[in-house]
């Protein structure tokens, strides 16, 4: 158990990155699962709700907005993971993450994305996609918590830490 307290950090902040890295590939070169989701059946949907483009290329939600936000997260995170010094950084990393993967989460639930996405060729990821996010918006939240104290002195709420940071 103490190993855990000791390194559970460089574990969640692996995960995260792993994660938010692996699905770099796809969203930066066009992939047919990455059009498919965010142009066949995101931005449809935000269209019909008087928002065209918003998923497309180049619009405020399309997926190389995205990786770009989660490549930024998972640089922050592990810098701030593998410099002591640097802690505050794991702590952003975390906050940028769990604002990534919530929109995810969003988007999975609560429009045809769906929890299981079904790709072009008909075939379900069986919810993967859905599982990950989850496992990611856990990690994160779990480190901005471990991370709480350094975060809040950023903002003037802890006068222990704002001389430290």
């Amino acid at each position: 158990m103490q190993g855990y307290k000791r390194f559970g950090h460089v574990a969640l902040a692996l995960y995260i990155a792993f994660v938010f890295i692996q699905s770099l590939f796809f969203k930066f070169t066009g992939s047919p699962e990455t059009i498919y989701i965010f142009e066949s059946k995101l931005d449809p949907w935000a269209a019909s709700l008087g928002f065209p483009g918003l998923f497309a290329p180049g619009g405020l939600f399309s997926a190389q907005v995205v990786g770009s936000a989660e490549l930024l997260a998972s640089v922050v995170l592990l810098a701030g993971t593998f410099v002591a010094r640097w802690r505050v950084l794991q702590g952003l990393g975390a906050l940028l993450g769990l604002g990534v993967i919530s929109g995810a989460i969003f988007f999975h639930l609560f429009t045809p994305l769906g929890v299981a996405v079904i790709n072009t060729d008909g075939s379900s990821d069986g919810g993967q996609l859905f599982i990950m996010a989850c496992g990611v918006w856990i990690a994160c939240a779990i480190l901005i918590w471990k991370r709480r104290a350094v975060l809040l002195g950023l903002i003037g709420r802890n006068p222990a830490v704002q001389g430290a940071i």
